[in-house]
Order: C-alpha cells, then structure tokens, then sequence
C-alpha cells in the first residue's frame, strides 16, 4: 500500500526543520532525540513500502523493517528515520550509509532500526491537520505491538534544556523541537519544527546552515 493510494494523491513529503542554535523551555513545546539516519516514510501493512524524501522505493535496502511494518495494521503512514544504533541508542550513519548502498541487506552489514517520530495518515484517513500532540499519541498505539526494527521516538515536554544536557553527556547528534499544536506540513520548512545540534553550540553567531 502505498502513500498515494491511501490518500488519492501525489506521495507525501517529509516536513522540514529549522535550525535553532540554543536549547530552550517551553511548556508549548516537546522536545526528541535527533537520529542520524536516512529519512522516510513508512508504510504499514502487507505492502509496506519505504519512501526516501526522494522518492525512491527503499524497502528492499532494509527488509527488516518492511517486515515488522507488515506485521502492523494497514492504511498508516509514518515519518522516522532509518537507524543503525550501537547499545547506548547512539546511531550512527556512516553504517546506515553502508546499508543504503548494498541496497539490500548483506552479512555482516548492521542491523537497522526504524525510529518512529510522527504518523501522516492513520486507518487511511489524512491526519495532517490534526495537533501534533494527537499525532503522536495515535502513533504511540499503532506501534503498541512493539515490532522488533521500529522505535517509538520518546519525548519530553517544556524540557528542552535538560534534554540536550542529556544530548551532550551522550554524545548524541541533537535534539529537535517542536509546537505541541502544530500540524504537519509536507515538504515545508517552518519555525514550529526545530533542529539543534550537538555542535551548533560552537558556530559563530553569523554562520549559515541548512
């Protein structure tokens, strides 16, 4: 099943973040991990299929997630990057990038894990327009069963501070921000998503980014 013929119309893009340079807290805002990985959206049921922010059909490179996509109920689509993650929960995308160019998996390559942070469509229905905060609650029970290559990504609200102190004891990538109100706009970069990065910190204040 694929995001067009769920929805009737052209497939969907991912939403974009902003780059924010400083951590902060607000009661309005949750706050997630960034993962370093390969962004897609996921589709459930017998014809799960993974969709690169390109378009291209991913779900051969990594069948360990097609497969427990397959095993959730269909007419869902999911937003969530693509992971390969070591024992702390820290991914890592030079080993995803390796996965990616197999373009299947092979021996020795690393296990993959798709980590789940938003749901664009549920029981076939667009659920764009809903508040984020409905989004992720309908996405915490779609991934009830647990399945094995899928992460729910956790949250916290109004402590963006204390989250990215967690970011850099960790070592992580960064963390992302967003308005618990806010609905999901496909393809579009806006100030109700946010980006911060580990090492943002460090950039002069009149550098660039994307």
């Amino acid at each position: 099943m694929t995001v067009k013929l769920i929805l009737g119309v052209d497939p969907l893009a991912p939403m974009e973040f902003e780059e924010e340079r400083h951590p902060f807290d607000h009661p309005d805002w949750l706050f997630e991990i960034k993962y370093d990985g390969y962004r897609v959206l996921a589709s459930t049921g017998k014809e799960a299929r993974l969709t690169t922010r390109r378009g291209a059909d991913a779900t051969a490179w990594f069948p360990e997630v097609g497969e427990s996509l397959q095993k959730l109920p269909p007419g869902h689509v999911i937003d969530g990057e693509i992971t390969v993650l070591d024992d702390m929960g820290r991914s890592n995308f030079q080993q995803v990038q390796t996965r990616a160019k197999a373009r299947r998996r092979q021996e020795g390559l690393s296990f993959v894990t798709f980590c789940a942070f938003d749901l664009l469509v549920h029981r076939g229905k667009d659920g764009r327009g809903w508040p984020l905060k409905a989004r992720k609650e309908a996405l915490g029970r779609v991934l009830a069963p647990k399945p094995s290559a899928i992460r729910y990504v956790e949250h916290v609200v109004g402590k963006g501070k204390w989250l990215f102190d967690q970011v850099l004891e960790w070592q992580l990538e960064g963390m992302v921000a967003k308005r618990l109100d806010s609905i999901y706009r496909s393809g579009e970069r806006t100030r109700d998503w946010l980006k911060i990065k580990r090492g943002e910190l460090s950039r002069p204040s009149d550098s660039g980014g994307n």
